[in-house]
């Protein structure tokens, strides 16, 4: 692949391949020809298809078996897959900081606690880190010295080491982000726990209300005349379609005034 094709294959918005031109109708049926002549589909790449096909016309001097499609087997054996020049895996999974080629310091093993080589990370750094300044003001080399300066090492080191630490956190952002995920979805269900006790406590308090209001009530029946209790009945309608109607208001979360609710109330009754 020289240097254009590979810039192409790079290119956030690339060209189809220059192949795509090969897929075309007559090809595909010459294709399909050839697999019904060579019943071995194994031995099809090494048959030589001017012969099979002789009896045909416009055969490409390409073979035809560039046209068959992608083994996806080989594909899910590999468990990788190239793309516009970029290789992808199957199945997606974070490559740990030795897969990338880099110096690990810590257990690659995700269940063995990496708590004890963090710290000695950390440590480390803060040693070099000391050590580093030491050798910045220390007197420079001479003009001719092939030794190289004492701060590379140091600089090196301090890379290596925090490399380590970004791997390192980079490997727990799936343990961070199910915990975080786990803890918005637990404060969910407390708030809505909560506010299903508000609505229950209220709901209790105005049936003990409209309770009391009941017994108020018919201890007023035997002491009042025919007027008189007709005229009892009414007001306790009212006052029972009220404290409906503010329970309504307070369950559903709905703002009611006494005035409204008392005029309201005239107006059923």
């Amino acid at each position: 692949m020289d240097e254009s094709q590979e810039s192409e294959l790079r290119n956030p918005f690339p060209s189809p391949p220059s192949h795509y031109v090969k897929y075309t109708s007559h090809n595909l049926k010459l294709l399909e020809t050839l697999k019904e002549r060579v019943k071995d589909t194994a031995d099809i790449a090494s048959v030589d298809q001017h012969d099979v096909l002789s009896d045909l016309t416009d055969i490409p001097p390409w073979p035809l078996v560039q046209l068959e499609k992608p083994r996806v087997d080989w594909i899910l054996d590999e468990g990788r897959y190239s793309v516009f020049g970029e290789t992808w895996f199957v199945k997606e999974t974070i490559p740990s900081l030795a897969e990338l080629g880099g110096h690990q310091l810590y257990p690659p093993d995700p269940s063995v606690d990496r708590r004890p080589a963090l710290l000695s990370i950390i440590r480390s750094l803060l040693v070099t880190y000391s050590n580093l300044i030491g050798a910045i003001v220390a007197p420079p080399p001479p003009p001719f010295s092939q030794v190289p300066p004492e701060w590379h090492r140091h600089v090196e080191w301090i890379t290596v080491l925090a490399q380590n630490l970004m791997a390192a956190a980079n490997d727990l952002r799936p343990v961070q982000a199910r915990g975080n995920l786990e803890h918005m979805m637990q404060r969910q269900l407390d708030i809505r726990q909560e506010e299903t006790r508000a609505i229950h406590a209220t709901c209790d308090e105005l049936e003990s209300r409209l309770q009391t209001l009941r017994t108020a009530a018919l201890e007023m029946v035997p002491k009042q005349n025919t007027g008189t209790l007709q005229e009892t009945s009414v007001r306790m309608s009212r006052c029972i379609i009220s404290l409906d109607f503010i329970r309504l208001g307070q369950v559903s979360g709905e703002a009611t005034t006494t005035e409204e609710v008392l005029r309201w109330a005239e107006e059923v009754t």
